[in-house]
Parts: structure tokens; C-alpha cells; sequence
């Protein structure tokens, strides 16, 4: 609080100053005048001239004794003159209504504080400062009285917060009252500060940062129209993974997923097949779970110009070989609980080991590119025959993509091969026979509009696939959606998804395989709603419709509702 008031104080300085040069000023002045022009101080009494030297004023000093009666005279002009200057004048706020000051004077500035800044010179009733003559006693009187008033206002004000000794003795009593309390407030801080010392030094890396999902998800048996179906019992079933991130230069990733899972079969809800949509989004396609944690996804992400390169060494597969999938349903763990919420094309894209290099030549058009091997039955670590990084299965991949505010959208081709087929289907009834090896092209579109929190959109793929040695066949697929964003709650989402799950058509007669692949095509339905807790906590329940599961026409419609709840720390 002292060093305030000294603040404060220090700002009054220039008007001190100010002071100072009004009286060096007019002594310099009063030693240039002839000593003859010097009137008497009773002339200036009698004649009531503001004007007279001050030499003259000067000389009654010197030979000054205690105040008389006769003194009173003096003090009475300096008061008519301070009056003068306030009845015949408004106060000068403004340098610029002294008409006889300019800029070029060397004393400009510091007139120009003191009129403007500290408000103490007024000017004479005329409008001039006159600052070429020698002022008198009484000028000098006048002009170091408004200072003086201004300089005391100004101390008044910044001391107007200071404590009084009340205040004061009031904190010393709140001081003793709580002693105990602060010294135990200040043995926590101290306790805090040694406990947060120790976890800096100990601390699991300073670089890396932990991200984890939990997924709990239950299956409801509606209506099942298998055919010679068991009877359906509720199940549950879990996927827990956990996201260890590390950056070395703040736009890098090296991300390790640990992943363990339990999902069963849900055949019996008529999804078994690769054609047509397997139930739980968040399993993988062939993965039942068996509660055994294992490494995920294992890749390092980095910036090159416009370009975002990964090199996957796990884990690489399906819908990581783009950059966007488009629909706003494609999201395992708050989109879709069908599969076939992620569009079908990215499941023919297999493998475990690549790279991606995702271009962005502008806020709205980019290029994916992407290369996978292994996967499916083969290693892309394996130096043997059919196997390795090129001589296994593998996947390439090409999208062009289109994001902006309005509309999203994707063109995707690839070239894919899979040593055992991608349906599985067999020469042979031999169990030992896991297929021939297929290669496809797949040839996809994917759109999506917004308007506001209402987003529709949809896409279609048309796959191609040769069965090497045997002949071809086709697969085909489509799907429509529509999101209803932040419906009930920032977060919330309502999502419709319906269409046709891949079906293949043409099969070559001679494949041991179910005759259901030609005859009827798998219409599949979900609405489903996801309701945000809070920001790490989602509730997803859902209703889903399969027209005829398996894409076999011997099996009726069934229904299934789903649970899913969604935890993200």
C-alpha cells in the first residue's frame, strides 16, 4: 500500500515542476528589466497593476517585518486576481486556447501538462499566457495556489484506499484467530509440493499421454426368423482399449492400442456371414473375443508439407487406410452398432502392416493413398511362401476426397486379394478347404449434406471379384442415412441407417456354397439413439431390422435391440 501511495505521489511530480520553472522564469525575468522601470510596492497598491516586477516585491521582502494590519492589501489582490481569472474566464482545459502559445516554444510541453494534465494555469481573461513579461507576486501566488489544490485532490484520491489503523488492528486479530488454520493450510501446500516433486520425478513419461475406451454392450433377442434356429438368449459382451500417445514434436503420434474384447457369435441373430452384416460394430470382422489383452493398432503418424504419412507395423486395415469415411454413422463406438453403419466397401480391405499417405491440397480436396499386407491368414512379418509384406493378401486403396460445410464426399477405388476368398466359398466339402484365393476391384461413392444439425447422406459399391482359376463374380451394396445431430442435448445424436448389405450375385455353379448367395438380397434397418451422460459417458440404444438374414430367402424377418454404453477417459 506504501508503494502506491509513493506511485501516486510521483505522478504530482510534474506539477511540482511545473511550479519550479513558473518561479525560475520569472526570476530570469525580473533580472532583464532596468532596475528604473521597478515601481514601488505601494504604486502597485494604489494602481492595482498585476503587471509590476518582481524585483520591486522583492525588495519589500528583504525588509519585511511581522504581518500588520497594512499587510492584509496584498492578500486581498491575490484573491481578486484568482477571482478575476474565474469570473472573466472559463477554465482553459486546452493548450490551444492560449492564442499567444505555439507548438515551437520551448517551454510547449510542459505548459501543455499543466493546463491540460493538471489543470493549474488558466490564462489571462483575454485568452493569452503572456509568456514573454515578467509575471508579479501576485500571478505567481495565484498560479501556485491552483497547483497546490490540484497536487492535494490528487493525493486525496490515492490514498482515499489506503488502510486505516482500523483495518489494520482488524488484521492482526484475524491473523492470530486463524493461526492454527494457516499453519495447516501451509504443511498441506508443503505436503502437495513434495508429492508433486516426486511424481515429476517418477513420472511414466513426459510425453506420452493415455487414452482409453470401454464398450459394454447387450443383445436383445426381439423376433428371430432363422430358420431351425436355437432358441436366442440376451448376451453381453465387452471391448476394452486403451490409447498409449506419444508426440515428440507436437504434430507427431506414435500411438500402441492394447485391446482386449469379448463378443461371441451372433449367428443366431442371422449374421454370421461376410455378406451379410455382422452385428456388433465395435468387433471385429472375424475376432470372437477371448478376454486376452493384445496389441492393437501400432503405427507412427507424422507431417511432411500437405502430406500426413503413417507407417503401420499392426493393425492396419478396413477403414484406417482413409482418412474419412464420410457417413456419420461410421463410428464404432458412437456410431452405428451394425457394422454396416461403416460403409461396406472399407470391410474387403484387409491386412495388418503398410502405410498411408493422406494429401491435402487445399480446406477441401485430398487424396488418400494406402498399401496393407498380411492379415487373414497371413503374416506380413513371415519370410515364407504366400506370405510377407507383398506375397500374402494384400490391400491398395485410392480415395479422393471432398470436405466442406455443405457437402462431404468420397470416390474410392481398390485392389485387393485374399489367399482363402473373401465368402469362403469352396470346391470341395473337405473341412481342410479354406477356399480359393479371390482378387477384387472395388469401385465406391460416399456422400453426405448438411443442412445444420441435419445431415443425409448414403453411397454405393460395386466389387468385382475373380475367383483365380474358377471364374467371377460380383458383390453389390448399398445404403442410405440421416443423422439428426445434438437432437435433445449438445452431443446427442439420432441416427437412421438402411440399405442393402453386401450380397454377391453369380457365384460359379460348381462352389460348394449355399444357393442363398443368388437368391435374395438382405434388406437391413436400425434407428438408434445416442444419448451423451456427459462428456465421457454415452448411452446407445437401438432397434435393428433384418429383412432376410444370411441373404437367404428360407429365413424371415428378424428383430434384435441393442444396449451399448460407451466410456471414454
Amino acid at each position: 500500500m506504501s508503494s502506491k501511495f509513493l506511485w501516486k505521489s510521483f505522478l504530482t511530480a510534474p506539477a511540482l515542476l511545473g511550479a519550479a520553472l513558473i518561479v525560475a522564469s520569472s526570476a530570469v525575468a525580473s533580472e532583464i528589466q532596468p532596475k528604473s522601470d521597478a515601481l514601488p510596492l505601494t504604486s502597485i497598491e494604489s494602481s492595482g497593476q498585476q503587471q509590476a516586477p518582481v524585483q520591486a516585491a522583492q525588495t519589500v521582502t528583504e525588509q519585511a517585518s511581522p504581518i500588520s494590519t497594512s499587510d492584509v492589501a496584498p492578500l486581498t489582490q491575490v484573491a481578486q486576481y484568482s477571482g478575476e481569472g474565474v469570473g472573466s474566464q472559463d477554465q482553459v482545459t486546452s493548450i490551444s486556447q492560449l492564442s499567444d502559445v505555439q507548438p515551437t516554444d520551448w517551454a510547449f510541453q510542459a505548459l501543455q501538462s499543466l493546463v491540460e494534465r493538471y489543470g493549474c494555469i488558466a490564462g489571462y481573461p483575454d485568452g493569452t499566457y503572456k509568456g514573454s513579461r515578467a509575471m508579479t507576486r501576485y500571478e505567481f501566488a495565484a498560479g501556485m495556489n491552483a497547483c497546490l489544490d490540484r497536487i492535494s485532490e490528487l493525493i486525496a484520491s490515492s490514498t482515499a484506499d489506503l488502510a486505516t489503523q482500523e483495518d489494520l488492528a482488524t488484521l492482526q486479530r484475524l491473523q492470530e484467530e486463524f493461526a492454527a488454520e494457516l499453519a495447516t493450510l501451509r504443511g498441506r501446500v508443503d505436503s502437495l509440493e513434495a508429492r508433486t516433486a516426486e511424481l515429476e520425478a517418477n513420472q511414466f513419461s513426459t510425453t506420452t499421454k493415455l487414452r482409453g475406451e470401454t464398450i459394454f454392450q447387450v443383445g436383445i433377442p426381439i423376433e428371430n426368423g432363422v430358420a431351425n434356429a436355437q432358441d436366442d438368449q440376451v448376451n453381453f459382451g465387452y471391448r476394452v482399449r486403451l490409447n498409449l500417445d506419444t508426440s515428440f514434436t507436437g504434430e507427431d503420434l506414435l500411438r500402441a492400442r492394447l485391446q482386449a474384447l469379448d463378443f461371441n457369435n451372433h449367428s443366431a441373430f442371422g449374421s454370421s456371414t461376410r455378406s451379410t452384416q455382422w452385428f456388433l460394430s465395435s468387433a471385429s470382422p472375424t475376432a470372437t473375443g477371448n478376454n486376452n489383452v493384445s496389441l492393437d493398432d501400432l503405427y507412427y503418424r507424422f507431417p511432411i508439407g500437405p502430406a500426413r504419412i503413417s507407417i503401420w507395423a499392426n493393425s492396419l486395415e478396413t477403414n484406417d487406410l482413409v482418412s474419412t469415411e464420410v457417413s456419420p454413422l461410421a463410428n464404432n463406438g458412437a456410431g452405428s452398432l451394425l457394422r454396416f453403419g461403416r460403409p461396406a466397401q472399407y470391410d474387403f480391405f484387409n491386412g495388418n502392416a503398410g502405410a498411408t499417405v493422406f494429401f491435402k491440397f487445399n480446406d477441401n480436396l485430398g487424396l488418400d493413398l494406402a498399401y496393407s499386407g498380411g492379415g487373414s491368414g497371413t503374416s506380413a512379418a513371415s519370410s515364407e511362401l504366400k506370405n510377407g509384406l507383398f506375397d500374402g493378401n494384400y490391400s491398395a486403396v485410392a480415395q479422393l476426397n471432398f470436405l466442406s460445410s455443405v457437402v462431404d464426399a468420397s470416390l474410392t477405388y481398390g485392389n485387393t486379394y485374399r489367399r482363402n476368398g473373401f465368402f469362403g466359398f469352396r470346391d470341395s466339402l473337405d473341412s481342410t478347404d479354406l477356399g480359393n484365393p479371390e482378387v477384387a476391384n472395388v469401385y465406391a461413392g460416399q456422400f453426405n449434406f448438411k443442412f445444420g444439425s441435419v445431415e443425409i447422406g448414403g453411397g454405393g459399391a460395386y466389387i468385382p471379384i475373380r475367383r483365380i482359376g474358377d471364374g467371377d463374380y460380383n458383390v453389390w451394396s448399398f445404403q442410405g442415412t440421416l443423422a439428426f445431430k445434438d437432437l435433445g442435448g449438445e452431443g446427442n445424436m439420432l441416427g437412421i441407417l438402411a440399405g442393402i448389405a453386401p450380397y454377391a450375385a453369380g457365384v460359379p455353379t460348381d462352389s460348394v456354397v449355399n444357393s442363398r448367395f443368388n437368391q435374395r438380397n438382405n434388406f437391413v434397418a436400425e434407428v438408434f439413439y445416442r444419448y451423451n451422460v456427459n462428456d465421457n459417458i454415452a448411452i446407445t440404444p437401438s432397434l435393428i431390422y433384418l429383412d432376410s438374414p444370411g441373404n437367404n430367402s428360407n429365413n424371415d424377418s428378424s428383430f434384435v435391440g441393442a444396449v451399448r454404453t460407451t466410456f471414454r477417459f
